[in-house]
C-alpha cells in the first residue's frame, strides 16, 4: 500500500526555518520531520513513498538523493578519480518517489496530481509536519471493515483546528466545524486511508482536502474516523518545533515505536 505525504506548503507560521527549506525537512534530532514520519509508516510495513512536493521542492529531492551519503562511511580515492566506496550502508529499504505538485496548489489538489502514481488502489495519505505513535495495521484494519472512501485519525488536540463530531458503530463523521472555542472535541490529525473513489472528490488544483473535501465526504456518509488517543504532535510553529526537540533528545520521544 502507497503512502502520499503532503510536503509541498510555505510552512509560513515556522518561517524561521521555513524561508531556507519546506516545513517537512525541519529537523527534530538531526533528521527531517518527514523522515520520522516516514519511519512510522516503514515500521508497519508500508515502505512506498509518494511525496508531494512544492515550495523549495529541490530540498527534497537533492535529500533523497544524497541518502546514501548522509547515513554511511564513505571512502574517496582521488587516485582513481574520486571513485567513490560506500562502507555500512545504512539505508532504508525505501522507494520514494518525489513529485513537483506547483507551488500554490491546494492540498486536495497536490493529491490530485499524483492520481497516475498511486493507481486504482487504496492508499494511506498524510500530513509532512505531524508526528503521532498512531497504530498503522490497526489504522487499516477499521478502514477495511467499514467500507468507506475515506478513514481520517482523530485526536484531542489544542482548538487551533476544525473539529468533528463523530458517532455510531463505524465512528461515522456527522459534521466538521472550523476554529471553534476549546471544546475538548477531536480534530483530523491526518494519517488517513483512501479509497481511490477519492479522486471524485477532488476537481482541481484549488481544492482544499480539509475544507470542500472533507464536507463533500460528510455529507455522503462516506468519511469515518479511526479514535486515537495516544500521541499526536503537529510542528506548525517554532514553539511546537522546540516541544518536540526537547522529547528527543530527552529521550522521550513517543512516535520513536521504531526503538
Amino acid at each position: 500500500m502507497k503512502v502520499v505525504i503532503l510536503a509541498g506548503g510555505y510552512g509560513s507560521r515556522i518561517s524561521e526555518e521555513s524561508h531556507l527549506k519546506p516545513k517537512p525537512m525541519v529537523e527534530i534530532g538531526g533528521k527531517p520531520i518527514l523522515w520520522h514520519i516516514m519511519k512510522l509508516y516503514s515500521f508497519y510495513g508500508f515502505r512506498e513513498f509518494i511525496i508531494c512536493a512544492g515550495y523549495k521542492q529541490h530540498v527534497i529531492k537533492e535529500w533523497f538523493a544524497d541518502y546514501y551519503l548522509y547515513n554511511s562511511d564513505i571512502t574517496i580515492d582521488f587516485s582513481k578519480g574520486g571513485e567513490l566506496t560506500v562502507h555500512n550502508n545504512a539505508a532504508e529499504p525505501w522507494k520514494v518517489t518525489v513529485i513537483d505538485t506547483g507551488l500554490d496548489t491546494m492540498t486536495g489538489g497536490r493529491i490530485r496530481r499524483v492520481k497516475d502514481y498511486i493507481g486504482d488502489e487504496t492508499f494511506l495519505m498524510t500530513y509532512g509536519d505531524g508526528v503521532s505513535d498512531v497504530d498503522l495495521s490497526q489504522l487499516v484494519r477499521f478502514h477495511r471493515g467499514h467500507g468507506k472512501t475515506a478513514t481520517l485519525t482523530a485526536v484531542h488536540a489544542g482548538q487551533r483546528f476544525g473539529v468533528l463530531q463523530i458517532a455510531g458503530a463505524q465512528q461515522r463523521v456527522l459534521s466538521f466545524r472550523e476554529k471553534p472555542e476549546a471544546d475538548g472535541a477531536r480534530i483530523n490529525a491526518g494519517y488517513m486511508v483512501l479509497e481511490p473513489g477519492i479522486f471524485r472528490y477532488l476537481e482541481n488544483d484549488q481544492t482544499v482536502f480539509e475544507q470542500e473535501t472533507v464536507q463533500r465526504l460528510v455529507a455522503d456518509g462516506e468519511l469515518c474516523a479511526y479514535l486515537h488517543d495516544g500521541f499526536w504532535q503537529c510542528m506548525d510553529t517554532k514553539r511546537e518545533k522546540e516541544k518536540l526537540e526537547g522529547m528527543a533528545a530527552a529521550g522521550r520521544a513517543p512516535w520513536m515505536v521504531w526503538e
